[in-house]
């Protein structure tokens, strides 16, 4: 029961900090990422990250860095964090993703964990990451605060 109710408070958090640039753009493909495991170091953590887009037939994989700032506690073990994607408009050139994205973060771990990130950035900060679902982690970790992440097309 704590962890429905901790799940639906995470997601409610999130339902209101959608990125206003996501009412003006369009769904243009998910981004699926796996962020590596790690120690949260009080003040916040930083953990490798790879990532694929999916945009219709065409997929484009990203490398970078996931960092929390704020409140971050224990270990977590790797996860899978996934995006729906909005942009300006429907043809966005390839790499558009690369760049730098900031937003609100929460996530909580107690041997399964839920969490979410809503994200805004990329080219010119025109790119829009909303959360799909909850963050698929292992391990025993609790983090708020500003979540920032870097990407970096690998092709």
């Amino acid at each position: 029961m704590k962890k429905l109710l901790a799940c639906a408070a995470v997601m409610g958090a999130f339902g209101l900090a959608v990125p206003a640039q996501a009412d003006s753009g369009v769904k243009i493909g998910t981004l699926s990422c796996n962020e590596r495991g790690g120690w949260g170091l009080i003040l916040g953590s930083a953990r490798p990250i790879s990532c694929t887009f999916a945009h219709g037939d065409r997929v484009e994989r990203y490398e970078g860095n996931m960092t929390k700032v704020g409140l971050d506690l224990g270990y977590q073990h790797s996860g899978t964090l996934v995006w729906a994607v909005i942009a300006p408009h429907s043809d966005e050139a390839h790499g558009a993703l690369s760049g730098h994205y900031a937003g609100a973060t929460a996530s909580a771990t107690a041997g399964i964990g839920l969490g979410a990130n809503a994200l805004v950035g990329g080219f010119d900060r025109s790119i829009a990451l909303q959360p799909v679902s909850v963050e698929g982690t292992t391990g025993l970790d609790v983090a708020a605060g500003i979540g920032a992440m870097t990407l970096r097309s690998e092709g």
